[in-house]
């Protein structure tokens, strides 16, 4: 059993609303309006009759969360992850309806963001739809997790903006067996634990902190501090601890678009930036041959380690470990095509700037976070870019986040 989450009433605000939610928002919930203020209301679906719990007032807006639906839409369902919801986890906050709806939510709201925050209309928010990932369906497709840990020493989810963890660790987006005895396990507290089940099929625990003396220190407890992933036929080996995509089709899938989109040939040059451990770089490789050259930039030393082992056949792939800021203003030669998969702040005006000023002709764009997604198609096209082909994925189910790849002329 759950227990309640202690909400202290905002001020000024009532503690209980009830409302009739409309359209979707970026971030997960759904905007209401009570005498004339905008409530953003979670656990809800539109068009639904609400009873809501304001947990939130920032002044002119409130938050809220659904406590009871006395219309429901007819796309609720039973939730589909055991320990999400309203004073549960906050791992599956859309696993309460039709996976169906809920890619056509989260196509209306990347639509919206284009609009508003990069001047872009990709299609009619009626009309849009995020496009499923592999064929895993929309549980059992996560392959690394982090959990953090209570003073009591138990490992769990934290619930939604809190430090308070849920440690039923049954979550629908994971595997059977991936969390298996970590249940049982006595940690540290404020200790991370990181467990990845490989393309070998190996489960791999580390545990990561707590800090000690400014240090973080880590400790492989079962299987090794590298995982084993594939893309292509190549082999990478990536830290427990680092960056990898966490749905397991998505690497092949955004490389083998990659790949598509560049157009590259023989002896071109590539910029692979924010390229991790160089999943990208590979398929640029690949288009340029020995005669090309590709470069791959990233600020994580792990990620840069596990790049030059994967691509070491590859001499015409440069791996640089710094900001992409710093390594554009250090490039000399303009590249045929720039690669960016930021983090979910997104490149921001100062990268794209520098891309404009270098007049990179030919841009993919990777965003996992619709807003700052939107707001860079919106700089891009400031610099005279114009959005050629733009995609939608579903790729965290259950969850209202997305990924968003365009690819951009000039």
């Amino acid at each position: 059993m759950i227990a309640d989450r202690e909400v202290d009433e905002p001020p000024d605000s009532p503690s209980e609303l009830t409302l009739t939610a409309g359209p979707p928002a970026n971030g997960g919930s759904c905007v209401a309006r009570h005498d004339g203020r905008v409530v953003f209301v979670r656990y809800a679906l539109p068009g639904e009759t609400v009873r809501v719990r304001v947990v939130a007032d920032h002044g002119s807006y409130w938050h809220a969360d659904v406590v009871e639906v006395i219309e429901p839409s007819p796309d609720r369902i039973d939730s589909i992850c055991p320990i999400a919801g309203v004073d549960g986890a906050g791992c599956c906050d859309m696993a309460f309806a039709e996976p169906e709806a809920v890619r056509r939510l989260k196509g209306a709201v990347v639509a919206n963001q284009l609009v508003r925050l990069g001047g872009y209309e990709w299609r009619d928010e009626s009309d849009a739809t995020a496009e499923t990932v592999g064929d895993v369906g929309v549980t059992g497709w996560r392959t690394r997790v982090r959990l953090d840990t209570s003073e009591q020493g138990r490992a769990g989810f934290h619930r939604y903006h809190s430090a308070e963890l849920v440690t039923d660790l049954e979550c629908a987006q994971l595997p059977s067996g991936m969390l298996e005895g970590i249940h049982s396990w006595v940690w540290p507290s404020g200790a991370h634990v990181h467990v990845a089940v490989d393309d070998d099929g190996d489960r791999h625990v580390v545990q990561s902190g707590p800090r000690t003396r400014g240090k973080t220190t880590t400790h492989v407890l079962e299987g090794q501090y590298e995982a084993v992933q594939r893309v292509g036929g190549r082999v990478w080996r990536v830290p427990v601890t680092a960056f990898w995509q966490a749905h397991r089709d998505a690497a092949q899938m955004y490389s083998d678009l990659v790949s598509d989109w560049a157009q590259l040939r023989a002896g071109m040059t590539a910029w692979d930036l924010y390229g991790g451990a160089g999943v990208f770089a590979a398929v640029l490789a690949q288009a340029v041959g020995e005669t090309g050259k590709v470069v791959t930039v990233d600020t994580s030393r792990g990620a840069s380690r596990s790049a030059r082992a994967a691509l070491a056949d590859l001499g015409w792939v440069s791996v640089v470990t710094d900001s992409v800021r710093r390594a554009l203003a250090a490039q000399r030669r303009r590249p045929d095509v720039a690669v960016l998969d930021p983090p979910r702040a997104g490149a921001g005006r100062e990268v794209i700037d520098l891309l404009a000023d270098a007049d990179v002709p030919r841009v993919v764009h990777i965003g996992c976070e619709a807003a700052s997604f939107a707001r860079d198609i919106g700089l891009y096209r400031g610099h005279g870019y114009s959005v050629e082909d733009l995609r939608v994925f579903d790729s965290f189910p259950l969850t209202h986040h997305v990924e968003c790849v365009a690819v951009l002329t000039r």
